[in-house]
């Protein structure tokens, strides 16, 4: 099958061929029809962060199974999936707590040491980022990683459902547990910081604060429900909320991921309000962080992974809302490409103009 690889750190994406294996166990091979750019897989192929190599990126996948394992139970053939990267054996402690995005065996997703590998090439093994690896026109993949989503849903849309809807609302809805009344910051109104703003209009926050560097990224944000905007680049960002709440927001999310953004979140958390950390530039990045203070001011800081989602509950209902009119996907999506334009795709997304690709033809 066609697929796009990462051979080597900071070298970019190249096609190439390679061989897929069939489901055994609790696998399910799908037809990849959609593969959401994600900058994490951006920045995962540029630093060395325990993913092997050659390898195939890409855990925004949306398509149709093909084909089942003897063991699967929850998924058919034909049925419409949705993959996410949170991988959870379903019986460890923090599983059965329900708290599947902390599993202790997340491991249990892949397949054992002396299996063959789920993907080779010319016989040698191709690694598979996150149990996924939609860079490609099929998938294989263990089905607690896959979610049924109606057949109405376009593949383009329903891709996004599987990492930034859930990281950027799930942030807001799960993590914060933002309430009705809330006030609230996102810093960074990209497509997962949208998503956190469609996750707060839901929850019913009454002040919507997008703070961001680009004021055509603040449009949108707007369209998506932000009450106030803040452009960071013209003013202080820190003295704008404080303007606007007067003494800050109970809930603050960083889609960023720079120190000094992240500092300037937690200036702007009110007492007792909360700084939650989500994004990602630079893997080294460290917060200073004053302790009395914190104490003094009863401030939380929380690092969210994938909006501590719990997929099989939260991808559906995601999908719902959406099918309903009240979960925007259709203007996140901003170009569709090939499987071999992940290079120009990627390029792409530092136009503030571009929100969301997603390669459609593979």
């Amino acid at each position: 099958m066609k697929a796009t690889l990462v051979r080597e750190l900071g070298a970019g994406f190249v096609s190439a061929d390679i061989d897929i294996a069939d489901p055994i166990g609790r696998e399910v091979l799908v037809d990849v029809k959609a593969s959401g750019l994600c900058h994490t897989d951006l920045t995962m192929s540029r630093f060395e962060m325990g993913n092997p190599l050659p390898g195939v990126f890409g855990h925004e996948l949306a398509g149709v199974v093909t084909q089942i394992g003897p063991g699967v139970t929850e998924l058919a053939v034909g049925d419409h999936v949705v993959g996410c990267l949170v991988q959870y054996c379903g019986a460890c402690e923090k599983c059965l707590s329900g708290k599947v995005y902390q599993c202790l065996h997340p491991e249990k997703t892949l397949r054992a040491e002396g299996d063959a590998p789920r993907l080779s090439e010319n016989g040698l093994p191709v690694g598979q980022a996150f149990g996924l690896g939609g860079f490609a026109q099929q998938a294989l993949v263990h089905e607690n990683q896959l979610v049924k989503v109606p057949d109405e849903i376009p593949f383009a849309q329903a891709a996004l459902l599987g990492c930034g809807v859930v990281t950027g609302a799930g942030a807001v809805l799960n993590t914060a547990n933002v309430q009705a009344g809330d006030t609230i910051v996102v810093i960074g109104a990209g497509g997962v910081g949208l998503n956190a703003i469609n996750g707060a209009v839901i929850a019913g926050a009454t002040t919507i604060i997008a703070v961001d560097i680009a004021d055509d990224k603040l449009l949108k944000a707007r369209e998506f429900g932000a009450t106030h905007v803040v452009n960071s680049k013209s003013v202080d960002p820190v003295a704008a909320v404080m303007e606007i709440t007067g003494n800050g927001a109970d809930s603050v999310f960083d889609f960023v991921g720079t120190k000094t953004v992240a500092e300037q979140g937690l200036e702007m958390a009110a007492p007792g309000g909360g700084l939650y950390l989500i994004g990602v530039i630079d893997p080294a990045s460290h917060i200073d962080v004053h302790q009395v203070g914190l104490i003094g001011s009863q401030k939380r800081i929380q690092g969210v992974y994938m909006g501590s989602t719990t997929a099989k509950h939260d991808i559906p209902m995601y999908a719902k809302l959406y099918l309903e009119g009240r979960f925007e996907l259709d203007s996140l999506l901003s170009k569709e490409i090939a499987l071999d334009e992940v290079n120009e795709g990627y390029e792409s997304l530092k136009d503030s103009n571009i929100t969301r690709v997603v390669i459609t033809s593979l």
